[in-house]
């Protein structure tokens, strides 16, 4: 009896091997009649030539959405990327991106809840990420019509004004040793002082350094390369790159510190609704719309990622550009200092006057879109879009950077040419689809009053004060003008200028 018991313990366990196997061969098998027949079944949109496993990853090298642009050229203005398990629409066509953003709208607006997405915005309880649904409807009612109205941007004016005085106060002593200075940090500080005010009521130098960090550092992760998202059963390798302890670490300060500031305003009142920043009108109107606190940190958090870097990242190749053309820096400071006059500083009601300076803005938002490829959306379920079909749940990126340098929709696309915006009704608002910097639709970004007041007040700042060179007799044409890594698209090689006074 022992024997037969251990016979047959034998012959399960030579089985189970065995069985493994061909539940592992059936299932592939499975898995790519399956795909054989999706295929058939489906009208998808061309895809480059993919690898067993890996998919199209081995054709993503470089800076993303210029590898996309690359790829468009080649398979058309739609295109299906496999990456890993994950199925990927690119969009490069104002056309096409009108009929998402649009025309379907409402098919595409909700975010995929990736890796970090839900590690870092509370599970995508914030407002970027939110699905789209009671919850963000209330919360973009309440951030249209209190948070960043036209009436509470300009609330927030002498704020703008004080930080821009401060940062041409910290300039001006570069003035005298004539050494360069580092635009893309002088543009974050500036940016992370202003939008520490407005949305926490305050700013301190350990505390603005601390949220700016982690501000990078969540650009970076959103950034990274996460083998969940395109693997899921290979979660672990993330833990071995150190990128689930990166993700868990962020996540921790960013609570840490949004916990704090909120048991702060707390325990204080603020009677004059004039002065309330935005955490003050989220706790105000909490019980009303039923905002949880992990709610308030998410939406607090997006305020930084969606103001602080994007904003900077604008000013910082706006200077770049004027850099390498000498010419419209010139035509740009002359009708700064003309409208100015004598006055000592540029106040905000005076920019309405400066035209080209705004093309200037238009120009470049155009050229270095912050957010190259957007906010990824996913369909919710099957639609066709452009004859062709798109699966439910297939992620969706429309190539903004692509789109606003289509040759067949712009002279000379890849120069900077601000002229061309003159006579031109084509503005950022979301309704020219060959131009949205900021996206369009039900998800455009409700911060874009928020984001051109700072930038227009501090670049007429930089032009009305200083007259700027490249560090030592560097060529304009030698100026890096490739993007990073990251969620937003920053200059790769940080912006040095040598400002000269223009007043004593």
């Amino acid at each position: 009896m022992v024997k037969l018991q251990w016979l047959s313990s034998q012959v399960e366990t030579l089985l189970n091997p065995i069985s493994a196997f061909f539940l592992i061969l059936f299932s592939l098998l499975f898995l790519i009649k399956l795909n054989g027949v999706w295929s058939k079944k489906f009208n998808l949109p061309p895809s480059p030539p993919k690898l067993p496993f890996i998919g199209n990853l081995h054709q993503l090298g470089g800076v993303a959405h210029r590898t996309f642009r690359d790829l468009s050229k080649k398979y058309g203005p739609i295109i299906l990327l496999h990456l890993g398990r994950s199925s990927i629409i690119i969009v490069s066509s104002p056309d096409i991106a009108r009929e998402i953003l649009k025309t379907q709208d409402i098919k595409f607006s909700n975010r995929p809840h990736t890796t970090a997405a839900k590690a870092i915005l509370y599970g995508c309880n914030d407002f970027a990420f939110a699905p789209y649904c009671e919850y963000y409807k209330r919360m973009r009612k309440i951030c249209v019509q209190e948070l960043l109205s036209a009436r509470r941007v300009m609330s927030f004016k002498y704020i703008r004004e004080e930080e821009v005085a401060l940062m041409i106060q910290k300039i001006s002593r570069s003035c005298s040793m004539q050494t360069p200075v580092n635009i893309a940090e002088m543009a974050l500080t500036l940016s992370n002082n202003i939008t520490c005010r407005c949305a926490l009521g305050s700013k301190s130098e350990d505390g603005n350094k601390e949220i700016s960090e982690m501000s990078r550092e969540v650009s970076r992760l959103f950034g990274a390369l996460c083998f969940e998202d395109l693997y899921p059963s290979l979660g672990w390798i993330d833990v071995l790159t150190g990128l689930r302890s990166r993700l868990r670490k962020v996540a921790r300060d960013i609570d840490t510190y949004f916990e704090q500031v909120i048991e702060e305003h707390i325990s204080k009142t603020q009677e004059d609704d004039s002065k309330q920043d935005f955490l003050d009108l989220l706790l105000r109107v909490q019980v009303d719309i039923n905002l949880t606190r992990e709610n308030i940190k998410g939406i607090l958090l997006d305020m930084f990622l969606g103001g602080t870097e994007t904003t900077a990242t604008t000013i910082e190749w706006v200077m770049a550009e004027l850099a390498r053309k000498p010419s419209a820096l010139k035509k740009a400071q002359e009708e700064v200092r003309r409208v100015v006059g004598l006055k000592s500083k540029v106040r905000e009601e005076e920019i309405d006057q400066m035209e080209y300076l705004k093309y200037i803005i238009k120009e470049t938002l155009r050229l270095h879109a912050s957010l190259p490829t957007g906010v990824p959306r996913v369909s919710d379920i099957h639609t066709t879009v452009n004859g062709y079909d798109i699966p439910p749940n297939t992620t969706v990126l429309i190539n903004i950077w692509a789109i606003q340098r289509d040759p067949d929709v712009w002279d000379n696309p890849d120069d900077f040419i601000p002229e061309r915006f003159s006579g031109s009704s084509t503005d950022f608002g979301g309704q020219d689809y060959e131009f949205i910097p900021f996206g369009s639709g039900r998800r455009i970004c409700p911060g874009i009053s928020f984001a051109a007041a700072i930038v227009e007040l501090a670049i007429a700042n930089l032009l009305f004060h200083f007259d700027w060179e490249l560090p030592g007799g560097t060529n304009a044409g030698e100026l890096d003008m490739i993007e990073g890594f990251g969620m937003s698209a920053n200059k790769r090689t940080p912006l040095q200028l040598v400002p000269k006074a223009c007043f004593s």
